[in-house]
C-alpha cells in the first residue's frame, strides 16, 4: 500500500516541520541516538508507531550522526491479524525489518478474566519478548512511540491508583540492565499525531486485543484530560513542563531531600547566616519572550539589589540580585520561571489583562516585540511627511 504524500497545504505543511522539529529537539536534549547507533523501532501497526518510523527515516538523513533502523512487529497471534500488511509496507519503504511470533493472544485471554483489563499483561509480554530480541541482534535503542499525552497520562495513573510520581521518561535504561528504551516522540502531541497520520494514509492495524473497553482507567484519565484541554487550552504543555521542572524540596520523598537534616542557621544573621540547603538543580539559562533569558550573573554597571527601577532594563536579559529577583522587573525566579513555562495562548491572556498597567519597557518585554517587528509609528500622515 503506497504511502500518501502530504498535501500541498500550509498547514500540513506546518504540522510536518511541528513533529519533526519536536522529534529532533527531544532527541537532541534527551541525548537518544548516537554516532553507530542500532535502532529498534518497536511497531505495533497504530497511528503513533507509524509516525515514529516516518519521522526517523527523515531524520536519519538529516541528522549529524550515522544510525540504522530496524522495524520490529511482534504477531501475536490474534484472530484476524493482517500479517501481510506491515512486511508490505516495510517492504516499500525500504527499511530493515523483522517479524517475531509469539502467540501472547492464548496466554493473556486464559489468564485474564473477561471484562478485566488485558492491556497490562499483554504490554508485559510483547516487551518481554522485544527485549531478548533486541539484546541478541546488537540492539542499541529500542525506540517506541510513545508520545506527550501518553506520558500525561501514565504520570495521573500512578497518581491516582499507583500512590507515586511516575511517569514515562523519555530515555530510560530497562529493568534488565541490557536495553536503553527511547521516547522520540515525548513532545509531540496525540492531536497532531492523528493529523499527521491521517494525511499520510499509513496502514493502520487496529489492537482487537483488548478491543475499545470503556472501562480502561487510561480512557478514563484520558476523557480526563480532555475536558481540561477544552476548557483551558494550553493545560497539557503545562503539565508537561511540570514534569521536566522537578523541586525535592518541595515534595515529601525523604529518598530525594535530606528533610531530617534540615535546620535552621544558629548563631548568624544576615550575610553570615549558612543558606538552606536547595534543590540538586544547577541555575540554567530559560527562554522567555522576546529572547529574553534569567543570568545567574549581575552586570557591574547594574544597579544595587532591592532598588526599584522608573524603567525596565531587561527587554533582553533578566538579570537576579542576591534575593533571586530581577533588578529590572523585580520579578522572583519562580516567576519569571512560570512565565517561560506558560503556552503562546496562555502568556497572551495574561497579557491582554495586565498590559495597560504595566510600564511600556516591561510591556515590551512580556509581548517580545524587542526581538521582533517594530511597532508601526505614526499613521498615514506620518508615512507621508
Amino acid at each position: 500500500m503506497p504511502v500518501a504524500a502530504l498535501p500541498d497545504a500550509v498547514n500540513a505543511r506546518k504540522l510536518h516541520k511541528r513533529l519533526r522539529r519536536q522529534a529532533g529537539q527531544a532527541i537532541a536534549d534527551y541525548g537518544m541516538i548516537a554516532d553507530g547507533d542500532r535502532v529498534m523501532v518497536a511497531m505495533s501497526g497504530g497511528k503513533d508507531s507509524h509516525t515514529l518510523l516516518d519521522l526517523l527515516l527523515e531524520l536519519r538523513g538529516r541528522a549529524p550522526v550515522d544510525f540504522d533502523l530496524v522495524a520490529v512487529n511482534m504477531d501475536q497471534k490474534q484472530p484476524g491479524f493482517p500479517g501481510h500488511v506491515l512486511p508490505d509496507y516495510f517492504r516499500e519503504r525500504g527499511v530493515d525489518w523483522h517479524v517475531l511470533e509469539q502467540d501472547t493472544y492464548t496466554t493473556v485471554t486464559r489468564v485474564v478474566p473477561e471484562g478485566k483489563t488485558m492491556c497490562g499483561l499483554c504490554s508485559r509480554l510483547r516487551r518481554g519478548a522485544l527485549y531478548c530480541w533486541a539484546a541478541d541482534n546488537g540492539i542499541t535503542k529500542i525506540a517506541l512511540g510513545h508520545h506527550r499525552d501518553d506520558i500525561i497520562e501514565t504520570f495521573f495513573l500512578n497518581l491516582f491508583h499507583g500512590g507515586r510520581l511516575k511517569a514515562m521518561p523519555p530515555k530510560l535504561r530497562a529493568d534488565d540492565g541490557r536495553n536503553v528504551v527511547i521516547r522520540p516522540l515525548a513532545y509531540c502531541s496525540e492531536r497532531d499525531i492523528a493529523k499527521y497520520a491521517g494525511l499520510r494514509g499509513f496502514p493502520i492495524i487496529p489492537c482487537n486485543l483488548c478491543g475499545s473497553q470503556e472501562n480502561l482507567q487510561r480512557q478514563a484519565v484520558k476523557r480526563m484530560l480532555a475536558d481540561w484541554e477544552r476548557e483551558q487550552p494550553g493545560r497539557a504543555e503545562t503539565m508537561f513542563s511540570a514534569l521536566q521542572n522537578v523541586a525535592p524540596s518541595q515534595l515529601a520523598d525523604r529518598a530525594l531531600f535530606d528533610f531530617a537534616g534540615l535546620e535552621a542557621a544558629t548563631g548568624a544573621t544576615g550575610d553570615d547566616a549558612t543558606p538552606a540547603p536547595a534543590d540538586n538543580v544547577p541555575l540554567r539559562w530559560m527562554p522567555l519572550p522576546g529572547r529574553a533569558r534569567v543570568s545567574d550573573d549581575r552586570h557591574p554597571t547594574d544597579p544595587a539589589p532591592g532598588t526599584l527601577l522608573d524603567a525596565s532594563p531587561c527587554v533582553g536579559i533578566c538579570t537576579l540580585d542576591a534575593d533571586d529577583r530581577c533588578v529590572g522587573c523585580r520579578r522572583s525566579l519562580a516567576e519569571i520561571r512560570d512565565w517561560s513555562l506558560l503556552s503562546a495562548a496562555q502568556r497572551d491572556a495574561i497579557n491582554r489583562r495586565n498590559l495597560p498597567h504595566v510600564h511600556p519597557a516591561v510591556r515590551i518585554q512580556l509581548t517580545g516585540d524587542a526581538g521582533g517587528r517594530q511597532p508601526r509609528r505614526g499613521g498615514r500622515r506620518a508615512r507621508r511627511g
